[in-house]
């Protein structure tokens, strides 16, 4: 039996779009990580990005467990000597909730060329609307 390994030209992408209202951070993440790389497809080749360009809607109404509204720390670093700003998860999702989103699944593909590209096919939107429905995408329910 022969291993398939995908090629460039060869690779089929499509849109998906994710809602996630009512969704913990942490599982859709991981969801739209794997869509991302193309992990939830047999096609699957780890050096090449094998994926599809994921849509996430109601960014501002991702749920985030315990107490991490007030207590995750995210940081902006300005590279000046006391430049760096902490915002707690509060702040983030009132200043731009597609951060929580973007950060959370930057933080689960791999670093260098290949995730750079990946991370590319990702489009966030804080409230349901979108402005990709010519790519006529198909929704992905996530369970908990």
């Amino acid at each position: 039996m022969k291993t398939y390994l995908a090629k460039t030209g060869e690779i089929e992408r499509k849109y998906i779009v994710f809602d996630a209202a009512g969704i913990p951070l942490g599982r859709l993440a991981v969801k739209i990580a794997n869509a991302l790389r193309g992990k939830d497809r047999p096609t699957y080749t780890p050096h090449i990005d094998t994926g599809n360009f994921v849509v996430v809607v109601n960014a501002e109404k991702v749920l985030l467990t315990g107490n991490k509204d007030k207590t995750k720390i995210y940081q902006n670093y300005s590279g000046y000597r006391s430049g760096l700003k902490e915002y707690t998860a509060a702040e983030i999702r009132e200043k731009n909730p597609a951060r929580l989103i973007q950060d959370a699944v930057w933080g689960m593909l791999p670093k260098g060329r290949l995730g750079r590209a990946t991370y590319k096919k990702l489009k966030v939107y804080a409230g349901p609307e979108h402005p990709h429905a010519a790519q006529k995408p198909e929704n992905v329910t996530v369970t908990l």
